[in-house]
């Protein structure tokens, strides 16, 4: 469903939808808008916005984020390379099983 809400000189679009959330998630929601003092939607949009704008925009930012993120595990003692590998081989295993299980 679209609606069309007016505000002051201009009508914004918006969509309504359902979500499912768990209790905890709902009741941090609550806290939020109470917090911020506007609507359960109100908050939820500014969350999702918060948060869209603090992740990678483009190829050079994801790129920008790897690195570091590889930069933190080496700081802590991390072979990345070694942790590659075995992550590779967990998921491999798993495929094989799961594979093996269809089968049969």
């Amino acid at each position: 469903m679209v609606c069309l809400c007016h505000t002051i000189g201009m009508a914004k679009k918006t969509i309504r939808s359902t979500y499912s959330l768990d209790v905890g998630t709902v009741r941090k929601l609550d806290r939020l808008a109470e917090h911020w003092k506007t609507s359960k939607s109100g908050a939820l949009r500014r969350a999702i916005i918060a948060v869209a704008n603090q992740a990678p925009q483009n190829r050079e930012d994801a790129i920008e984020a790897l690195e570091e993120l590889q930069r933190r595990m080496a700081a802590a003692g991390v072979d990345c390379e070694q942790w590659a590998e075995e992550t590779k081989a967990m998921r491999q295993a798993s495929s094989e099983k799961r594979l093996k299980w269809l089968s049969e």
